[in-house]
């Protein structure tokens, strides 16, 4: 999957930044220029490749 980031400015000047085709805190990294350059965040959603991204880590972790 190409990786994306999405943002989506409202009439009222309230911003959207969605990432597609990040894993884990990968996402966070890629968007947190735009997130800056936006300012103050009002909340942050976390997607279902978020998560996966993370159990796989702590998985890989307690084989070793």
């Amino acid at each position: 999957m190409t990786k994306t980031i999405e943002i989506v400015v409202m009439p009222n000047g309230q911003a959207t930044v969605t990432t597609k085709g990040f894993q884990g805190t990968s996402c966070r990294e890629a968007s947190r220029f735009v997130e800056q350059a936006i300012g103050k965040s009002a909340g942050e959603r976390l997607t279902p490749e978020f998560y996966q991204a993370e159990s796989i880590q702590q998985s890989q972790r307690q084989r070793t």
